[in-house]
């Protein structure tokens, strides 16, 4: 989970949110992280972590709010946020910094990094792990599950060729973190449900992962999942489909399938995550899509060349002053670790509406997550 979850603040209003929400939930665990872990911990916010934050208040229990100071991100202006203190802020915070620190770790392990880089990144990754944990400390969040988990996943790589046992750190980790949004809001009758549900989305994530990264890795020979169990493509994304259709009953089943919040920060998004990935003609269209992105941006690398990686110097100066200063929440931005272009994480969608009924009818979209499916019905 990191990115993977993005609702669109555009089709908010369909279900009588002020879209004004996903950035005070956004701003507040941005400032939390500034404020209870240090300027660099704001590289760690990412959508998944926000939506936690928007399921434990969607439970039954709003969270404080106050008003942030002026922010040029916000154009100077103040906004009314989630206070940094709030029970969603620090869940949302302690996801972010223990993935986030597993992701530093694995970019390291990887070779993503140079050799100048690795040991600030290391130093980097260690620092936010021992601040989740202190944040899970506040909130009653036992890490330990978790942080094991994570620490065997290379040992699960060199050892296991079954896909779901491969997927299960991230299906730990998501089960716990969806599990505590429910103890959190005071609904214990919601706990094993949420813990199900984040199981699925785990799974989902790290198999979506694998088959966008399924070509790239054969050509660098890093290790792929699909490739160590023997899932071809086509078979991986039918368990996407399975497992964003579990999502879906066991939401009816709780009876949050019908909570507006819950239905647009999490079902909606994900159920365009498994659209996207489970159409043979999504592949197609996002090439063909890139292309026409290409000739009018002159920034970004030609089709089926990939995007240089920047250098230790450069690196830094995008994680400092993208990334630390909360500036990739709205601004599009280069990735310091690969170099490729990357959406604001406020703007979530390229060209939105207030719903796409032929995603619902049809279900044969291109590439989208709400809008803009250029389908025949």
């Amino acid at each position: 989970m990191f990115g993977v979850l993005k609702p669109c603040v555009h089709g908010a209003a369909k279900y009588g949110i002020d879209p004004g929400d996903w950035q005070a939930h956004m701003c507040g665990l941005c400032l939390g992280l500034r404020d209870g872990h240090g300027q660099t911990a704001r590289a760690a916010t990412n959508t998944d972590a926000v939506v936690l934050s928007v399921l434990t208040e969607a439970q039954g229990v709003s969270a404080e709010r106050r008003t942030a100071g002026p922010c040029a991100l916000r154009g100077m202006r103040r906004a009314s946020v989630l206070a940094p203190s709030s029970p969603s802020v620090q869940l949302a915070a302690t996801a972010s910094l223990l993935l986030g620190a597993a992701k530093i770790r694995d970019h390291v392990v990887d070779g993503d990094a140079g050799r100048v880089s690795r040991v600030p990144m290391r130093r980097v990754a260690g620092g936010w792990a021992a601040s989740a944990h202190a944040s899970a400390a506040g909130i009653g969040l036992d890490l330990a599950p978790l942080v094991a988990a994570i620490d065997g996943q290379q040992e699960l790589e060199a050892s296991s060729r079954d896909l779901d046992a491969l997927t299960g750190p991230s299906q730990v980790c998501a089960s716990a973190f969806f599990g505590h949004s429910a103890k959190l809001a005071g609904r214990p009758e919601n706990v094993a449900g949420l813990e199900e549900i984040g199981r699925e989305v785990g799974r989902i994530a790290h198999v979506v992962d694998a088959i966008e990264d399924l070509e790239r890795d054969k050509e660098r020979g890093r290790f792929n999942p699909l490739v160590a169990s023997g899932t071809s493509a086509d078979e991986a994304r039918k368990l996407v489909r399975d497992s964003g259709s579990r999502v879906g009953m066991t939401a009816r089943e709780l009876g949050l399938a019908e909570t507006p919040a819950v239905r647009w920060a999490l079902l909606d998004p994900l159920a365009g995550l498994v659209r996207r990935i489970g159409h043979a003609g999504g592949k197609a269209c996002r090439a063909t899509r890139h292309e026409a992105t290409a000739q009018s941006a002159p920034y970004q690398s030609p089709p089926g060349q990939r995007p240089n990686r920047p250098g230790p110097l450069h690196a830094s100066g995008l994680i400092l002053g993208v990334y630390c200063t909360g500036l990739a929440c709205c601004v599009d931005h280069t990735s310091p670790c690969s170099g490729e272009r990357k959406d604001a994480w406020g703007k979530n969608c390229d060209t939105c509406c207030d719903g796409c009924d032929c995603c619902s009818n049809c279900g044969d979209c291109c590439d989208c997550d709400c809008c803009s499916c250029d389908c025949s019905c």
